[in-house]
């Protein structure tokens, strides 16, 4: 069947799914069963392509590799994402949606639509009529893939010990988090970057209007994680970093000056500030700059934020006392 069959076959399973289960979720205001509906739905859509393949798809390396990658992925980051939410008692993301009737909707419709969003380069492989065999930079695109997905399930495994142990050092440098401040993000962005490329195998040519319309699939990743004030690099950054620099204002700006914001890396400290602002993602808008009226603030910085000064939020300073203060930090 063709690729815009599977696609309308996709986006109707979807639709009914996630209405279905806002009806049932607003009737009983409850979330719990919001993450695990979303799983349930990439599986069911991904089943759908398979069964929906031209010839069979068994025989197609690409398209079970891809499948079985996808699944592994999202299997994982809703079984995660349940999991996190039965700890801490819920989700507090809801808390002040569920009784609204248009809001609660929407965060339902905004599941439907990552949903589709996500599974695009998929549903276009095993769709495709077009499958040649596995080239080499198939291989390495496979390979990017299934790294993406272990560097997020490693990153999470390692954050949910770390805080299960008691949060030793009042912030997370386990494992891969020594080597990128959001390692998770970075490989929930690498898998489907990987994924979208291997789709161009089965493109009709550079020019093939579906192909590029998957590509929706890791700018859609990168907007929400990079962008959305609620979730993702940008909550996690910004004023939420307060409680660091409050509490361990030394050693979390070290981390910070010594540590990528995505990319596991070393040497990090040495790279251009131009290259950190650009190609690295490690962005103004994610410094923290705290407000003279915060309480306790005295009106000034604390000493760790004073430090970052240095490299491009002295703005922020209007004191001498503060700028001569941050000229002797090592961010």
């Amino acid at each position: 069947m063709s690729v815009t069959f599977v696609f309308a076959g996709a986006a109707i399973i979807t639709a009914v799914l996630q209405l279905s289960g806002f009806v049932i979720a607003y009737a009983l205001q409850t979330e719990v069963f919001y993450d695990a509906l979303g799983g349930l739905n990439f599986i069911s859509v991904t089943v759908f392509s398979v069964y929906s393949a031209d010839g069979s798809w068994s025989d197609d390396p690409r398209k079970v590799a891809a499948t079985l990658i996808f699944v592994c992925s999202r299997g994982w980051l809703l079984g995660f994402l349940t999991w996190r939410a039965r700890e801490r008692g819920g989700d507090a993301r809801f808390d002040k949606l569920k009784d609204k009737f248009l809001m609660f909707l929407v965060a339902w419709v905004t599941q439907g639509m990552w949903v589709m969003l996500i599974s695009l380069p998929v549903l276009f492989i095993n769709s495709s009529s077009t499958s040649p065999p596995l080239a080499f930079h198939d291989t390495v695109l496979l390979t990017a893939f299934a790294l993406g997905v272990a560097c997020e399930m490693v990153a999470d495994v390692q954050k949910a010990r770390w805080v299960r142990a008691g949060r030793q050092g009042g912030f997370c440098t386990a494992g891969l988090w020594s080597y990128s401040r959001h390692p998770n993000y970075f490989g929930e962005m690498l898998q489907w970057f990987g994924c979208w490329l291997l789709a161009y195998s089965c493109a009709a040519g550079p020019t093939d209007p579906l192909f590029w319309f998957c590509g929706l699939s890791p700018v859609f990743t990168m907007h929400v994680l990079l962008n959305i004030p609620a979730t993702g690099v940008a909550q996690a950054n910004g004023k939420s970093l307060k409680r660091y620099y409050e509490r361990f204002p030394e050693s979390y700006a070290r981390y910070r000056a010594n540590t990528s914001i995505l990319l596991p890396m070393v040497g990090y400290r040495f790279v251009p500030m131009a290259l950190k602002r650009t190609l690295f993602f490690d962005l103004a808008r994610y410094e923290y700059r705290p407000r003279s009226s915060d309480p306790g603030s005295g009106g000034a910085a604390p000493a760790a934020v004073q430090t970052s000064t240095r490299v491009g939020t002295r703005a922020t300073m209007r004191s001498k006392e503060n700028l001569k203060a941050a000229s002797k930090g090592d961010w």
